[in-house]
């Protein structure tokens, strides 16, 4: 049995985290697999959109504690294997933020500490009614550090740092109230909304989605000024696509685009 599955659906890549009996942890093996898809769908031209999900009764419990615990064992007391494994993990955030094509988190059940992480860094997120979200490192002494890193990036300051400190879970409601996901709908739709989300996602011109999506996450860090000169010259380069030449006749001409891409 994998512990990452994939298949494909009208141009969407479905990821499943698939070690239930773990909650879905964030093992050394499970982020390997990550990588390894990743790195894989980067290039794969035929695919739009990624969803991103776990088996069982949880998304995502963050890193495998018991995994971690063994790495204290070695003579420097886990040092070299601690900053390993986060800078790891760091590669698979980073590489789900820098994939051309937008990734959906579909949570369920609860999503903790780098599990609240992996939701944070996907480009949306819809969830299950009823979910979970925290970073509750700081209740067994270790605070979520790298996890606050997309955290802070998806929600108000002050309601992060609280969420860091208390160790407290928030529901489904106050996730989307504080923009960490979309929206949420009860378990027996998330699929079919997420679906539809992808596909929609996946139906628009691949290019054009690609250059935004970069663009989006370096704008956003930039002052003002710098980031509307930036977009500015990724503007000049959507223009000159051909597929937006035929996109933007197509809509003149009240017809279908015919996009190569």
């Amino acid at each position: 049995m994998a512990i990452l599955e994939r298949h494909d659906t009208n141009r969407v890549a479905h990821l499943r985290l698939n070690t239930p009996e773990k909650l879905n942890a964030l093992s050394d093996a499970m982020l390997a697999a990550l990588q390894d898809q990743l790195d894989q769908l980067r290039g794969d031209r035929d695919v739009r959109a990624v969803i991103l999900s776990g088996a069982g009764k949880a998304f995502c419990a963050g890193h495998d504690l018991k995994e971690m615990q063994a790495g204290r064992q070695a003579p420097d007391g886990g040092a070299a294997y601690f900053a390993d494994l986060f800078t790891r993990c760091a590669r698979v955030m980073q590489s789900i933020r820098t994939l051309p094509q937008p990734v959906i988190a579909m949570p369920h059940g609860i999503a903790t500490a780098a599990g609240c992480q992996l939701v944070a860094t996907c480009d949306m997120a819809v969830a299950a009614t009823g979910t979970r979200f925290g970073v509750n490192g700081v209740n067994i002494g270790l605070f979520c550090s790298t996890p606050m890193v997309a955290l802070s990036r998806n929600i108000p300051r002050k309601q992060a740092f609280e969420m860091l400190t208390t160790g407290q879970f928030i529901d489904d409601t106050r996730a989307q109230e504080l923009g960490l996901i979309n929206r949420s709908v009860p378990e027996d739709e998330l699929m079919a909304e997420t679906q539809a989300l992808a596909e929609l996602v996946a139906g628009k011109l691949g290019a054009a989605v690609a250059i935004g999506k970069e663009a989006f996450y370096n704008q956003v860090e930039m002052p003002v000024d710098e980031a509307y000169a930036y977009t500015g010259e990724v503007m000049v380069q959507n223009m000159l696509l051909r597929d937006t030449e035929e996109g933007i006749n197509a809509f003149l001409e009240k017809r279908s685009p015919d996009w190569a891409d």
